[in-house]
């Protein structure tokens, strides 16, 4: 059968031609990143102090003495997180860190998978191997092997949550979070999607995991303290260096901590409005709520926090796939322009204008996420207006147009909410269309987005 599939035939139609000419440019794009450049490394390793921490945690030792006055990278994970890493140290440091990469890359291949299935695509779709291209042609991909750090991990992780939580498993969902949470805290703001969704059992197990991992770590430590002590209050400070937050960079370019406070305040006001926009007119449209809510959540974190780098960005992938249904935000240039800020493995250093090329190295990152923020506010707030004008509000934001667009959950359906009156008291039950698909409805290729 897989040689059946392989065998060379002439493409008929243009989703054929497109299909035939991507697969093998994402499959040796994938195979050139693992093999070739995350084998080669970087003068940047993420992996040897996590290797060094681990083995140090098996052999009784000390694991806490980083020196935070290099700019080296440093070992900055909980008890938790090194009980979990421990057992990478049991072989040598060499081909530990092979088997980290390979780790990753069949985690970012799950992820991959799910996030196809997530939006009811299939591996005979164009989707397919697109997907896959746009995945290992990023920095983010392309650093976190290249880095050799979890994040590949915490991605396949985190599509594991949506779906969980799509499904109602609260708490597998939660357990599936806490393992993350019990490693670095990059996806605990998705609690307040929980929150939001009434889905408190989440809670539960996503806490808990953390809290009997470091239960379990912290009396197997010899320095368990020093977290609190040392490395706890390293990584609330704002560094200059490797930093592409709002506050990183302002360090970096000197500017006034009252500059700084309102940037950061401005934007926070901006996502605060963008999510009660989406809670108030998007709930009931559970993939678009679940997947825009957390790339909401996430971009805001990495832009405002004390800390943002680059390849945080392979967890907005769900985010960046709702392109594909009929209310994205995403379908505008100014989107993508964002996007490629933060997505791309370019470099903007320059010969010729020295100065020019390393503030735009330095800031696409930052003006990235914070255009991304300011572009889903906007497209919000316009369907919003639209909307008050033509007196629709109780029927939700979105255009007439959208409810006949093409998306890979088939046409809208017509369901019953409970409308909110703008003064917050509760209205009558009002019946609209929403982008809500059945369970049991069947994958059709001939309702999705394709080029024919």
């Amino acid at each position: 059968m897989l040689l059946r599939q392989l065998e060379p035939r002439t493409a008929r139609t243009t989703a054929e031609v497109i299909k035939f000419a991507l697969w093998p440019l994402a499959v040796m794009t994938v195979l050139n990143r693992v093999f070739i450049k995350a084998v080669n490394g970087f003068v940047t390793d993420d992996y040897r102090p996590v290797y060094q921490a681990s083995l140090d945690f098996l052999n009784g030792r000390a694991v806490y003495t980083a020196n935070f006055d290099s700019v080296d990278p440093h070992y900055l994970y909980p008890p938790s997180g090194t009980l979990i890493f421990a057992p990478i140290a049991f072989i040598d440091y060499e081909k530990s860190r092979w088997l980290f990469i390979l780790l990753n890359a069949v985690a970012i291949l799950i992820a991959w998978y799910l996030l196809l299935r997530l939006f009811n695509y299939t591996l005979k779709s164009i989707a397919a191997p697109a997907l896959l291209l746009a995945m290992f042609m990023s920095e983010t991909v392309i650093n976190t092997l290249v880095f050799t750090n979890v994040n590949g991990c915490l991605l396949a992780a985190e599509l594991l949550f949506i779906m969980l939580l799509l499904k109602r498993r609260d708490l597998w969902s939660g357990a599936i979070l806490g393992l993350t949470i019990a490693v670095k805290p990059t996806l605990a703001p998705l609690l307040l999607i929980a929150a939001a969704r009434g889905q408190w059992k989440v809670f539960i197990t996503a806490l808990g995991v953390p809290f009997v991992l470091n239960a379990i770590a912290w009396p197997l430590m010899k320095d368990p303290g020093d977290f609190l002590r040392r490395t706890g209050p390293y990584i609330m400070e704002t560094r200059d260096y490797f930093n592409s937050a709002i506050a990183g960079n302002a360090e970096y370019y000197g500017l006034p901590p009252w500059l700084t406070w309102t940037m950061r305040l401005g934007l926070g006001v901006i996502v605060a409005i963008t999510l009660w926009l989406l809670y108030r007119y998007y709930r009931h449209d559970e993939l678009f709520f679940v997947c825009t809510s957390s790339g909401v959540l996430l971009t805001a974190t990495f832009a405002l926090s004390s800390l943002g780098q680059m390849y945080y960005s392979m967890m907005l992938f769900p985010f960046l796939m709702t392109v594909v249904l009929r209310n994205s935000v995403l379908r505008n240039w100014p989107a993508w322009l964002a996007i490629f800020g933060f997505m791309s493995y370019d470099k903007w250093l320059s010969d010729r204008w020295q100065s020019l090329g390393r503030n735009l190295e330095y800031l696409r990152i930052t003006f990235g996420w914070s255009l991304l923020l300011i572009v889903v506010f906007c497209v919000l707030g316009e369907r919003y207006l639209a909307a008050r004008r033509e007196g629709r509000l109780k029927f939700g934001i979105d255009p007439a147009w959208m409810a006949t667009a093409p998306d890979p959950r088939g046409p809208a359906e017509p369901v019953t909410v409970t409308d909110i009156a703008d003064d917050g008291d509760e209205a009558t039950s009002t019946t609209l269309r929403t982008t809500q698909p059945r369970n049991s409805s069947p994958t059709a290729e001939d309702k999705r987005i394709t080029v024919e």
